[in-house]
């Protein structure tokens, strides 16, 4: 018969693997230490649970309160941030405009320098050129005519500049008054701000601790009613502890108590072991005769087993007796078919020398010489 491969019953496997799994589980629950623990106070660590969840709550409400007051007062710096630079926008087109409308270059003392004149003065001569000699003139072109008009008109000139700096000036200076006021009022409005922030915060500090009081305050009054129940609880049990140990049986010391018929037993009356007062005469006795028969059929069975282990001695030694002159056998017929074997190799030894000395002596005697070989790739074909 050829062996063929089976194959394995995987429901067989899965059973073992279910229930290694689920040996490994109960083991995992016998063993752990928190499954283990007795008396844990369920409501009290609910309670715990809620305090936690209500001051993780209480964190989360002040920690948005305090955002939101970061983000109010990042917006105010942000605004204020952006009025300031409006301003100074609107100071320096102010300043760009003055200098367009009252300080151009052309309006400069040295304008005729830098550009061309539009108008030349009056460059007439009272004296005539023919009454003087071509080394005789006393006055050049453009020289001492005039000459109170233009300082006239320069005065005049220079008082209406003086007079426009001056009212620009002022003009700068209230500019700068209102810049100042109009600052501090801002100043002043955002002091005022903080301050009814700082109160309002300061506010709802003080109305949290005061929950925060009223709260603590109804755990402690809950804790102390609870604290005061548990103890009328725990007196009314000692008391009544104390009134059945003086009525019960076991102070009584009534013989009859020890046995008394129980609904939950079905075989009739049990004994009470915390009410049993001893055992009779006739149950010692009884006993007695049990343990002796006991004995002797302990006495029977020890017997019976040595027997038994006697003949499996007996068994066993047949046994390795066959067994030792099987192997004796097969040692003595593994010995004759080696000496079978090596007689047959030897003979083949002997067949094979006798083949190969025919070969030698008689088949191969014409040996090939050096001139056999000369013989070859003497030509070009």
């Amino acid at each position: 018969m050829y062996k063929v491969d089976l194959p394995v019953d995987e429901s067989a496997l899965r059973a073992v693997e279910r229930r290694r799994a689920a040996e490994a589980e109960r083991k995992n629950r016998i063993f752990n230490s928190r499954s283990r623990v007795i008396g844990v106070d369920l409501s009290v660590l609910h309670k715990q649970r809620e305090e936690n969840q209500e001051r993780l709550e209480m964190d989360k409400q002040r920690d948005m309160a305090h955002d939101l007051l970061r983000l109010s007062l990042d917006e105010m710096a942000m605004q204020q941030k952006k009025e300031e630079e409006e301003l100074r926008r609107e100071l320096a087109q102010d300043m760009v405009q003055y200098r367009a409308i009252h300080q151009r270059a052309e309006d400069s003392r040295d304008a005729d320098i830098n550009y061309g004149r539009q108008a030349a003065p009056d460059a007439s001569i009272s004296v005539s050129d023919s009454a003087l000699g071509p080394a005789s003139m006393q006055v050049f072109l453009g020289e001492g005519m005039n000459e109170n008009e233009k300082k006239r008109a320069q005065k005049e000139m220079n008082e209406r500049n003086l007079r426009a700096q001056k009212e620009e000036r002022e003009k700068q200076e209230r500019e700068q008054k209102n810049r100042e006021l109009l600052t501090g009022r801002e100043l002043v409005e955002k002091d005022l701000r903080a301050v009814q922030l700082s109160a309002l915060e300061e506010e709802c500090k003080r109305a949290a601790h005061i929950a925060l009081s009223h709260y603590n305050q109804a755990q402690a009054e809950e804790r102390m009613e609870r604290e005061q129940q548990e103890r009328l609880r725990r007196e009314g049990e000692e008391l009544a502890e104390v009134r059945y140990m003086v009525t019960s049986d076991l102070l009584t010391e009534r013989p009859e108590a020890a046995k008394r018929k129980t609904e939950s037993s079905a075989e009739g009356p049990r004994v009470l072991t915390d009410r049993w007062k001893g055992m009779t005469p006739q149950q010692i006795s009884e006993i007695h005769r049990k343990r002796e028969e006991q004995c002797l059929e302990k006495e029977r069975l020890r017997e019976m087993e040595r027997q038994r282990d006697v003949a499996w001695n007996y068994h066993l030694t047949e046994q390795a007796r066959q067994q030792e002159r099987e192997e004796n056998r097969d040692k003595e017929l593994q010995r004759e078919r080696r000496i079978q074997l090596d007689k047959y190799n030897q003979q083949l030894a002997r067949e094979q020398q006798a083949h190969q000395h025919y070969l030698d002596k008689q088949q191969y005697t014409n040996r090939p010489t050096v001139h056999y070989f000369t013989q070859f790739s003497t030509s070009s074909r």
